[in-house]
């Protein structure tokens, strides 16, 4: 994608902690979605976790065919039900369909090779 801008991101942002500059293997057409998304909200999005490499991501418990490995996913920071609905519509509204809600986030993925239109809900501890 010669002309991939993000308006409300940057790459850096979504790093695997242990490999700097790997924010650049997310998936461009998922990231532009992201940035309309953001846009739509007109709240800021703060990233917790974006691209994981196969050992950040056993390290933070993730499933083995997580589309966090594959720059298909990320986790994004959402502390109250305001923030979690308008994140939710803002996402919805771009056409992602793949949404994981915890206590204080929400993951959104866009992995082909999962089933589309599905909502989950993480343990807190």
């Amino acid at each position: 994608m010669a002309n991939f801008k993000l308006t409300f991101f940057s790459l850096n942002e979504f790093d695997s902690p242990d490999i700097l500059g790997s924010g650049a293997k997310m998936n461009k057409e998922f990231l532009l979605k992201l940035d309309k998304a953001r846009a739509d909200a007109g709240i800021p999005f703060k990233i917790n976790s974006g691209y994981r490499s196969q050992e950040h991501n056993l390290k933070v418990g993730g499933v083995f065919t997580s589309a966090h490995k594959k720059g298909l996913a990320v986790d994004i920071s959402a502390k109250t039900s305001g923030e979690r609905s308008t994140i939710l519509k803002s996402l919805m509204k771009q056409g992602f369909n793949r949404f994981g809600i915890g206590h204080t986030f929400i993951h959104v993925d866009q992995d082909p090779e999962k089933d589309p239109n599905v909502i989950w809900t993480y343990k807190h501890k």
